[in-house]
Formats: C-alpha cells, structure tokens, sequence
C-alpha cells in the first residue's frame, strides 16, 4: 500500500538558485538524512545508497521529467518503490518555493512502521529545512545541470 508525502519549503534565493543545487544529486548526503551516497550514472540515471532504521539499501532511480527552473520528475528502477516530483515556483526574484510530492510503497517493517508513524512525512520536511539552510547559507549552487528530460509519451 503506497503513501502520498507533500511537503514544502519556502528559500530565500532565486528559482535558477535552488533548481540548480537540486540537480546537483551527489551533494544530497549534505542535506537528506539517511542518504550516504548518490552517483549520477548518466544524464537520467543515479544510484543511490542510503540507510533507514539501521536497515541499508542501494537502489537506482531513473529521472521521467525535467525542465530547468521548474521540475524535476524520477521513479526508482529498483529497491523500494517509490517516484516523486519536485517543482520550483518563483515567489519573488530571491524567494522560491520548493515542493516534493512522493508516492512511496514502504518496503520492511522499519519502513511500514515509520509511514504509519508519520515519520517518512517528517523526514521529507526535515531534508528540505535542511536543504534551505544548505542553499541559502552557500547563497549560491555547488553546480547546475540545465538540460531537459521530456516526459514519457503515452
């Protein structure tokens, strides 16, 4: 049974700003808690290693959609089921909202018990705290990635 996760942040730089430090995969581990590593395979391909409830998984994830300073759209190729959207709204010229919308089809005990807890819901605010403080302390991205990734047809 998979649950949806919504959640939002509000970043004190502009959309370009924020959209090019999410591009930037491999920095994750700086802000998401339980991510250890993530490498990018390819323009559309990343591998992940990450650790919940002591448990450790590796899993690749697949990038459907992306368009600079708007979104960017996944769903995993392996390990827990799981596909997302994050998307950038200009509020102002140094203010943008980031939001993530997940669906996630826990996978374990550890897993199942934390999204009836409510606990993945909290993660995901706390990664995009931390991502706020991350980008808005740098002032600046690590690096971009500015191409495109239409989405799926049909």
């Amino acid at each position: 049974m998979s649950s949806t996760i919504t959640e939002t942040v509000d970043v004190e730089v502009p959309v370009t700003t924020a959209y090019d430090q999410w591009t930037q995969f491999e920095s994750f581990p700086e802000f998401m808690e339980g991510v250890e590593e993530v490498r990018q395979l390819d323009a559309t391909h990343t591998h992940w290693v990450t650790r919940f409830g002591g448990v450790g998984r590796e899993f690749d994830a697949t990038i459907t959609e992306q368009h600079p300073d708007e979104r960017v759209a996944w769903h995993s190729d392996s390990g827990p089921d799981h596909a997302g959207v994050i998307t950038f709204h200009r509020l102002a010229d140094t203010r943008t909202r980031v939001t993530a919308q997940m669906e996630i089809d826990p996978d374990g005990f550890a897993e199942n018990v934390a999204d009836k807890l409510g606990i993945l819901d909290r993660r995901v605010q706390g990664d995009l705290q931390r991502f706020k403080r991350f980008i808005e302390e740098r002032g600046q991205a690590t690096g971009s990635w500015r191409g495109e990734v239409p989405p799926p047809v049909g």
